[in-house]
Order: structure tokens, then C-alpha cells, then sequence
């Protein structure tokens, strides 16, 4: 299977319009849609929770921890620890 990416609008009628013509044939297509949650309004009118977006740092009851935990960066939304581990692991052994 190939893949296009390509950027586009639904309409209020519920139709996909592309910003851009696909040269492709035609023929049946799968279609996968990633919505942007902080550029377009919930549908039902209520806004996502804040909780959503930023997720709540873990407490700890040791000092040195609690500190180190608050100063820590904050981890990116698109961050996928199986893929860090293995690439600390290709690293580490040279595969």
C-alpha cells in the first residue's frame, strides 16, 4: 500500500475537501484523518480538559526526587518510550 499526506477541510455538510488534487488512479482508498485538537473547536461545543493536555507530573515523597521531578523538561505529546528504549539499546550494543 502507498502512502499520500496531503491537507484538507471538512465542510459543515461533512465532506473532505483537499487543499490539493491527487495524482493518483482511481480506485477504493483507505483514508486515515488526524484532527488538530487545539486548532478546531469540539464538535459537542465544550473545550477539552486541561488535564488532557498536559498530564500531571507524579508526586514523590522523597525531596531529592519531588525536586528533580519539577525541574525535568516536560515530555513531548509524540514521545513513544518503546521507541527510545530501543534506541538507547541500539546505542548501547552497536546494532
Amino acid at each position: 500500500m502507498q502512502a499520500y499526506k496531503t491537507t484538507g477541510t471538512i465542510d459543515r455538510a461533512g465532506n473532505l475537501i483537499l487543499a490539493e488534487p491527487l495524482n493518483i488512479p482511481p480506485g477504493e482508498v483507505e483514508i486515515i484523518l488526524l484532527r488538530s485538537v487545539t486548532a478546531n473547536p469540539e464538535p459537542n461545543g465544550s473545550a477539552p480538559e486541561p488535564s488532557a493536555e498536559q498530564p500531571k507530573k507524579p508526586a514523590s515523597k522523597l525531596k531529592s526526587l519531588r525536586d528533580l521531578l519539577d525541574n525535568a523538561p516536560p515530555v513531548p505529546p509524540d514521545f513513544n518510550p518503546d521507541e527510545a528504549r530501543w534506541e538507547a539499546l541500539k546505542e548501547k550494543y552497536d546494532l
